[in-house]
């Protein structure tokens, strides 16, 4: 089994630089606390898994060498992206972090977490992470362990129509697609595009869920959101 998780260690936004509450984008790399998390409770609890974490790792900052929006960039994969916004950075680590695990492991279950979207916030509030896979028997597991460990999933449409808003006239896709609407869902097939067709990946949008308000301090803090719920579906895989 392979797992990603974004590591974004602080998110400015780049040249499409963030209005508000970028103060709390130190929380961005939430998908990378959460596979390491689970790696290390597999470790500890001895389970009979064979699992790889890849954790892309980087910060979004702006400065003379920074990305630009226009720009096309390379890949792991070898496809060509355009960028058309700097704030959709992680989606670019993780593109890179699933076509590198799939070329060298050959997992036989992808799965990649990231602190993604807004628009997942937008979709579900801070009841529910999106999930997005075209397996039926993997997303039932993970809602019905969401349920029992409280750290729920809801799953999100992977439907083929959504593709097309990440056509580009000048690379092999591109990294937004610049529309107020549904957005977590475009971030998902911009990842379908980078995992070679794998039968079973599922991608995890739980921008809303690793970071919130708790008993615990005046403001948001971590709230451990993930490692659960990840080792008990991978337990039952």
């Amino acid at each position: 089994i392979g797992l990603v998780g974004k590591g974004v260690t602080y998110d400015t936004g780049g040249l499409n630089i963030k209005i508000n509450n970028m103060h709390f984008m130190k929380c961005d790399m939430g998908g990378a606390t959460i596979v390491l998390g689970a790696i290390e409770l597999i470790a500890r609890l001895k389970l009979p898994i064979h699992l790889v974490v890849v954790v892309p790792t980087t910060e979004n900052d702006v400065d003379a060498t920074a990305v630009k929006p226009g720009d096309v960039i390379g890949s792991y994969s070898g496809k060509t992206i355009e960028v058309i916004d700097t704030d959709a950075e992680g989606r670019l680590i993780l593109a890179d972090g699933l076509a590198y695990l799939n070329a060298e492991y050959q997992p036989d279950v992808m799965i990649d977490v990231a602190t993604l979207t807004g628009n997942s916030v937008m979709a579900l509030g801070d009841q529910a992470g999106a999930l997005f896979t075209h397996d039926d028997s993997l997303s039932q597991l993970f809602f019905q362990t969401s349920e029992t460990t409280g750290e729920r999933v809801w799953r999100m449409p992977l439907w083929e129509e959504y593709a097309r808003e990440m056509d580009s006239d000048i690379a092999d896709i591109k990294n937004y697609h610049g529309k107020p609407m549904a957005g977590a869902i475009t971030a998902a097939k911009f990842l379908e595009f980078f995992t070679n067709k794998h039968p079973r990946w599922a991608h995890l949008d739980i921008a809303a869920m690793v970071f919130g308000g708790s008993p615990f301090g005046k403001d948001k803090n971590a709230t451990g959101y993930g490692p659960r719920m990840m080792v008990d579906v991978l337990e039952n895989i």
